[in-house]
């Protein structure tokens, strides 16, 4: 929505995800909605997106949530997937369930496989998902990783060297900076996001990825966030995402 569009509430509270469409004109003709602490019980009434983000705008009592686009950080635990269906717990999970009704959705921009953990970011605005994700824009992605095995001391030379190859792929990986911390830690920058591509690596070269974080996406670094935890993030946090 524009900043100077006006909309229907059994709309905009079916587009938040708080219902159908059906639902939403039923919970405002039953008295659920109040716009400026006054009951409103006609779903054709009209309000602003600045009515909205500045909390006139309530459903039961309760401020609504954002307006797209929306952009969120979370700190993904182990064991769950970087997808909307898995037999298993999925991100979307750990958010509110009518985030995933949302319209437009909310997409993952990087994600991460069901063993690692770290920063995840997801966004309905389809231009940062691009400027995030696309191969010629890929925004820097940091991960720390502990390895099984004793690091050999040549991984910076072999990851940084543009030539290395995974399995069957035709094309070589981008040169990734590897930074060694300890014996078997250290961190890993890439420039790209291929199919668990830090476990491949180091499974090219005979070893074998135990743990594996990411930290930071551009320079938003996550931070104090617990496991499982979400928040929005801010127009500057945001900015930071491409830098």
């Amino acid at each position: 929505m524009s900043k100077e569009k006006s909309v229907r509430l059994d709309r905009l509270l079916s587009n938040l995800g708080y219902g159908s469409r059906k639902e939403m004109t039923m919970a405002v003709k039953n008295g659920w909605v109040d716009v400026d602490e006054e009951r409103v019980h006609d779903p054709g009434f009209t309000v602003t997106p600045e009515m909205v983000r500045s909390g006139r705008v309530k459903l039961d009592g309760e401020i609504l949530d954002p307006l797209p686009p929306l952009t969120l950080m979370m700190n993904k635990p182990a064991g769950v997937t970087s997808s909307h269906k898995d037999p298993g717990q999925v991100v979307y999970d750990l958010l509110p369930e009518r985030f995933a009704r949302r319209n437009p959705k909310l997409a993952i921009a990087g994600r991460l496989d069901k063993d690692s953990t770290g920063l995840l970011i997801l966004t309905d605005d389809g231009e940062l998902l691009h400027r995030i994700t696309h191969p010629r824009r890929h925004a820097s992605k940091l991960y720390r990783v502990e390895l099984r095995d004793p690091l050999r001391g040549d991984e910076a030379a072999i990851f940084g060297s543009g030539t290395m190859m995974l399995g069957a792929e035709e094309k070589p990986l981008k040169p990734a900076n590897w930074q060694q911390e300890g014996e078997k830690i250290g961190v890993m920058v890439l420039e790209e996001g291929r199919y668990r591509q830090i476990r491949r690596m180091f499974q090219t070269i005979g070893n074998e990825v135990v743990t594996l974080n990411r930290f930071q996406i551009g320079k938003l670094v996550l931070n104090d966030l617990e496991a499982g935890a979400w928040r929005t993030l801010t127009p500057q946090e945001i900015s930071q995402l491409t830098e």
